[in-house]
């Protein structure tokens, strides 16, 4: 079995002068380095005291499971020589908090609506997202359930 290794580095950006002396007082704001790409600014869910224009944890959880069911999808559609010209994914997440545990994910459903070339395949790419959700690194690795609830559509 090969590994593969991935690191973040996160830097707190929100001390405002009195760092965590109170829980009112400090931002969420923090940064996000993945080597040699963009930083993202992070911040915690506006519910948790948090910055809207930030991306917070949860969505980065909700669309690392979206992006890794499309790039198998693509894959798997490439390899059965089935033509995808459009994929889009309105991915959503129910979490919920309370108790010593702090919170959880519930569950995550992905919608991808996938548009083809060919007609009569549309069956054959349907099914293909049943593989290529047993295939996805991140859906293998949560706790949670994560449904795929799929529109494929031929071009016209």
């Amino acid at each position: 079995m090969r590994e593969h290794h991935y690191k973040a580095t996160i830097e707190w950006t929100g001390n405002r002068g009195e760092g965590t002396a109170d829980y009112r007082t400090y931002s969420r704001d923090h940064d996000i380095f993945l080597d040699g790409k963009d930083v993202l600014r992070g911040s915690a869910d506006p519910a948790f005291r948090g910055d809207p224009a930030g991306v917070n944890p949860e969505e980065m959880l909700v669309a690392a499971l979206s992006a890794c069911h499309l790039l198998w999808y693509l894959h798997l559609c490439a390899d059965a020589g089935i033509i995808v010209t459009a994929y889009r994914d309105e991915a959503s997440g129910v979490m919920s908090v309370g108790g010593e545990a702090g919170g959880r994910f519930e569950s995550v459903t992905l919608h991808p609506q996938v548009t083809i070339t060919d007609p009569d395949r549309l069956a054959e790419a349907a099914g293909l997202h049943e593989a290529a959700h047993k295939k996805c690194f991140v859906a293998n690795s949560v706790n949670f359930p994560v449904t795929v609830t799929p529109e494929t559509v031929a071009a016209d």
